[in-house]
């Protein structure tokens, strides 16, 4: 049941940390609207109901982290892309993978 909870909203801060120490693309599946609000610096933007037509563009062989508002959208599109043989993790809210960035970059965890 929790693993439901995690796909849903956002995996644990160490799988989100490894994918992230092995170059994974940030996507952000948000509307645009909600993207120039505020987003991770270098993540792509494609909304939610474009992930079906966009996975393809991204490699099997580089892991992709999803994010979103709260985790609920980046959930669907992690499972989507793991069902089509994608590396994929939930970051959860992109306010977490954003802090998970900055401490990476500043040598944290």
């Amino acid at each position: 049941m929790f693993g439901m909870f995690k796909s849903a909203f956002g995996g644990t801060n160490e799988v989100l940390n490894e994918a992230l120490r092995n170059g994974a693309t940030i996507v952000d599946v948000r509307s645009p609207g909600e993207y120039a609000g505020g987003h991770v610096a270098d993540s792509k933007n494609i909304p939610l109901q474009q992930i079906p037509d966009s996975l393809g563009t991204f490699p099997t062989s580089k892991p992709i982290v999803f994010c979103c508002a709260s985790g609920g959208r980046s959930g669907q599109a992690t499972d989507f892309a793991n069902a089509k043989g994608y590396t994929a993790v939930n970051g959860g809210p992109w306010t977490t993978v954003n802090r998970a960035v900055v401490e990476l970059e500043e040598g944290g965890k």
